[in-house]
């Protein structure tokens, strides 16, 4: 650095000290908010099934899914048996099972039948792991899946033809 430079600098620092402006630090970002998992409902509609994960507030995850012959669980790899010919697995992210205090939100089954329902046999949380919520399911045959969400308030949607 120049000594041009450093003398200018030097004479700006003195002169905000000197007014008393104080440069203030920057302030530190909120924790994040990730919508947490309240509840999962199931229906039978004409011509598909859907699953719905209701969520807190905050943003809307974004949704994916894979066809798989089998379901692992989210971080330890194990496979989750679910009752199923073929499964799907949907992953939500930023989204949660619980909150930032890592008390549970959704307090429902870990696993449950779905007998009501023409091709989905069953559905399983299989992962809550910093901020990747998944969901397995379970079908009887592989058909057309739509996964999308809704706000106002935040869902998760799983729509999979009969």
């Amino acid at each position: 650095m120049s000594t041009t430079v450093r003398r200018a600098l030097a004479a700006l620092t003195l002169l905000l000290v000197g007014s008393g402006v104080v440069a203030a630090a920057p302030a530190q970002a909120a924790d994040p908010v990730i919508p947490a998992m309240t509840n999962i409902r199931t229906g039978l509609n004409t011509g598909f099934d859907r699953v719905v994960l209701d969520l807190t507030a905050g943003p809307a995850p974004a949704v994916s899914y894979q066809l798989t012959d089998e379901l692992t669980a989210d971080p330890s790899g194990e496979i989750v048996w679910l009752t199923g010919e073929y499964f799907i697995n949907v992953t939500a992210t930023p989204a949660a099972a619980h909150d930032l205090n890592g008390n549970l939100t959704y307090t429902g089954p870990q696993k449950f039948r779905t007998r009501n329902l023409r091709n989905v046999m069953a559905v399983a949380v299989t992962g809550d792991f910093e901020a990747h919520l998944s969901i397995g399911l379970g079908v009887r045959s592989r058909t057309a899946v739509h996964v999308f969400t809704l706000t106002s308030p935040n869902r998760v949607v799983i729509d999979v033809a009969h």
